[in-house]
């Protein structure tokens, strides 16, 4: 019996021992070395110190002895007691005399590297690799996305917020890959099917179940949409791996030996298959790198295993880590398949060590592959408007066989976890909180007060500004919506209101009828391009903090009518019907037009009837949800506007007879490594004779902020025309140039270069009509201006400067202005 227990004791501390070490790596001048080796001896476990020589390792088996090791010092080797190991403080000795070329330090060489040569082959042949060499595949996804906040300790648990809470900390687990404990908070699984054809370059996605974890329902929330922009797809063999909004440059990038230092370390038989072990990290810091290692096939140098981690330094806000693990399985006894990806990020307002963050963990495996079946392109066309409810009702059963891994004993627990806290009434006022800062509307019932960031304003036509607005919410896809509002302005002590309903006809093809009418003071001329937005209201209008006189606004009553229709995925085709009527809002400006041919009667108001038909095209465009109301992921797509106008004269007693053209074009373009350029088109013409208020005023910006689409040094009403192009160029390096310059490298700083131009006439017709005061003057010989600015300032801010080019000569022209923007950078 007590050989028994003692053989159970045995097999018990067996299957549960395990090695934790962590610590630092110095020279002799107790100074970090970066990116060395370290690894258990006689193990293909190891990890690669990061830059400031600190690692942290962990393994499920126990191991006694670690082997620290980098060119020009000797390999140390340290003796580990129990399974615990913290806070080790290494110092390696320069060797004298450094050995037969096995791996290159620091500065590694571009000539004559073996570990260079090794990966001009995979350059060769990745377009043969993987699912490349099949015109058409298909296979089973599994991913499962879990959040966790990290850092947990006893000061974190006796905070007041977890009063009466405390059961959460049974589910504190420690990350493998950090050392740091965490507690599971939220989980999300998807099973899908995936098709794609390589001839045709087209992929499909079908989601075939769907598993919840968290406050809010399964099919709804920005969380889904924060999800599919956080963890965007990528491929290691492209040349820049974009995360966060960001292009990384891939440690497989054919302009990876320019940042990286590589180093062929080991190379062994990996599943009967010969493979080389490759190291590499950054050539300097502050760059969108990783550091980390990749085994490769000696045959068909397609990746085997690649950990990438991202440099602590690169210029990337909020995120303090990026860990990103990928297994390839061998079929066929030379096809490399991805098998499993994991990738984990730790959040956090700041870098340092030990403060609270979040991470964000995502797993995606992959299985039954199939090839070569032929899908016609009908099978590849996307739905516009679809959603499989039975995928979000699947049964416990259904994941306990359908799961690719099991969920750990945490995992499990999350389910029951968050049921329980979403009783507790404090965690649900935080939920509810954090709700209405992230959506702007406070839920009352079946019914939103808000938005709530509109409630006060100013303007110097209305004074003081105060707005309640509200909506009707049955839930983030309703198929019908009302929404309105009612403000008083102090000064003129006028109402004004809006209100507008929608309902979708057809699901299917999103086909939607809107009904609106809005009695309101207006900015108008603040953009090129027009719409009839019942419930929009420009930045103009109700700016607190303006440079100039901000009292050139407009009395606007519209009503609108329109369609719109989605036949095909992001092609939405639109018409309308609007009737209108503007008068100036201040008696220092006037909106006043010419009624007689012999220019003696004048009108100061225009009554307006119009119908309107317009393209809007936004390729690639990701969108959550299918109600009237839909969440965009990112707005890094190009979007095509075409719109045209017709004037009605007679109709509801409409005064001009009119045509008017508009195309809008917005084109975001990565350019690897260096940033992303975006790039405005506008263009315009009105066919016919209209008086000022339905002219095209080129927008000015007098505010003190930045405003997509304006002209800094323009004041409202600088320049008009009844034709334009306007051409917007704005590039932002994301601290390319800024990460050589030592001295700035640490401010993780963001260089922004720009310029606008503007050319534009006004017909002889339309000048005669004026009656305004109003100067009509166009940039006939072409407007611009240009800026730089520096962007990423304490992660929130940004400041440009803008110089004007042209036109010097208007009254109180704006040499130059600094502006500034606001907002949450990654």
């Amino acid at each position: 019996m007590k050989n028994l227990l003692t053989l159970i004791i045995l097999i018990s501390s067996l299957a549960f021992s395990q090695t934790k070490v962590s610590g630092i790596i110095l020279d002799d001048a107790k100074q970090p070395v970066s990116y060395a080796t370290v690894a258990f001896k006689n193990s293909a476990e190891g990890v690669i110190a990061d830059e400031n020589g600190k690692f942290y390792l962990e393994s499920k088996k126990t191991y006694p002895t670690l082997v620290i090791s980098f060119v020009g010092y000797k390999d140390k080797e340290i003796s580990l007691s129990g399974e615990h190991n913290y806070d080790l403080k290494i110092v390696l000795e320069n060797a004298n005399e450094i050995a037969e070329v096995k791996v290159y330090g620091g500065k590694t060489s571009k000539k004559n590297n073996p570990a260079i040569d090794i990966l001009r082959k995979i350059w060769e042949r990745k377009k043969k690799n993987g699912l490349r060499q099949f015109n058409q595949y298909e296979y089973d996804k599994y991913e499962k996305i879990e959040f966790d906040i990290n850092s947990i300790d006893s000061t974190f648990m006796k905070n007041k917020i977890f009063k009466n809470v405390e059961f959460i900390f049974q589910h504190v687990d420690t990350s493998a890959i950090t050392g740091k404990n965490f507690l599971p908070i939220f989980i999300n699984e998807t099973k899908s099917k995936v098709y794609g054809d390589n001839l045709k370059n087209k992929t499909k996605d079908v989601l075939e179940a769907n598993k919840y974890s968290g406050f809010g329902n399964a099919n709804n929330d920005g969380v889904n949409a924060f999800l599919k922009d956080l963890y965007a797809d990528y491929d290691i063999y492209n040349n820049y791996l974009k995360f966060f909004d960001k292009d990384f440059v891939s440690p497989l990038s054919r302009t990876g030996i320019q940042v990286y230092n590589y180093v062929l370390a080991d190379s062994t038989f990996i599943d009967k298959k010969w493979c080389y072990n490759i190291v590499y990290y950054p050539r300097r810091k502050n760059e969108l790198t990783f550091k980390g290692d990749f085994w490769v096939n000696d045959s068909t140098y397609a990746i085997k295993s690649i950990n990438m981690e991202a440099s602590k330094s690169a210029n990337i806000n909020w995120v303090r880590d990026i860990y990103i693990e990928q297994e390839f399985d061998v079929l066929n006894d030379s096809v490399f398949l991805l098998k499993r990806d994991h990738m984990m990020t730790d959040f956090a307002l700041t870098k340092k060590e030990g403060s609270n963050g979040m991470y964000g963990k995502r797993t995606t495996m992959f299985k039954n592959h199939q090839f070569n079946k032929v899908k016609d392109d009908k099978f590849y066309r996307e739905e516009v408007n679809t959603f499989n409810k039975e995928a979000f009702t699947k049964t416990e059963e259904y994941w306990e066989e359908n799961r690719f891994e099991s969920l750990n004993s945490n995992e499990k627990g999350i389910y029951e976890m968050l049921d329980t806290l979403k009783t507790v009434p404090k965690i649900k006022r935080f939920y509810n909180l954090v709700s209405i800062l992230g959506s702007g509307y406070i839920q009352v019932g079946k019914f939103d007060i808000g938005p709530i960031f509109s409630t006060f304003g100013y303007n110097d036509v209305e004074g003081q500004r105060i707005r309640l607005g509200g909506r009707t919410y049955f839930g983030p896809n309703d198929p019908w919506r009302i929404q309105g509002y009612t403000a008083y302005g102090f000064k003129d002590q006028k109402i004004k209101y809006g209100i507008n309903a929608r309902v979708m006809l057809d699901k299917k093809n999103r086909f939607i009828a809107s009904f609106g009418n809005r009695r309101d003071v207006e900015q108008i001329g603040v953009s090129l391009t027009t719409s009839n937005d019942v419930l929009g209201r420009s930045f103009a209008s109700s700016s607190f903090f303006s440079s100039g006189i901000n009292n050139k606004l407009t009395n606007v009553n519209l009503t609108n009518l329109g369609f719109e229709i989605e036949p095909v995925k992001n092609l939405v085709f639109e018409s309308s019907f609007s009737y209108r009527t503007l008068s100036s809002a201040s008696p220092e400006f006037k909106l006043d037009y010419f009624i007689d041919d012999t220019f003696s009667k004048t009108a100061n108001k225009i009554t307006q009837s119009e119908v309107n038909f317009l393209i809007n095209y936004t390729p690639n465009r990701k969108m959550i949800g299918y109600g009237v109301d839909r969440m965009e992921v990112d707005l890094n797509y190009p979007r095509i506007f075409v719109s045209y106008s017709q004037g009605l004269k007679g109709v509801l007693n409409s005064d001009f007879n009119y045509s008017k053209l508009q195309l809008f074009y917005r084109q975001p373009l990565l350019i690897g490594g260096f940033g992303r350029l975006f790039t405005t088109l506008e263009v315009g013409k009105t066919f016919g004779t209209v008086p000022l208020s339905l002219m095209g005023i080129i927008p000015g910006n007098q505010s003190f902020f930045i405003i997509d689409n304006t002209y800094n040094l323009l004041n409202y009403y600088d320049f008009v025309a009844d034709q334009y192009t306007s051409l917007h160029l704005e590039h932002n390096f994301n601290g390319k140039l800024f990460s050589r310059v030592p001295l700035l490298r640490k401010l993780n700083w963001r260089e922004i270069i720009g310029v606008k131009a503007v050319y534009g006439s006004v017909s002889n017709e339309n000048k005669a009509l004026n009656a305004s005061g109003q100067i009509y003057q166009a940039p006939v010989d072409g407007y611009y201006e240009y800026s730089a600015g520096i962007g990423n300032i304490f992660k929130v801010m940004r400041v440009d400067a803008s110089w004007r080019g042209s036109y010097f000569d208007i009254p109180e022209a704006r040499k130059f202005t600094i502006r500034v923007g606001f907002g949450f950078y990654f």
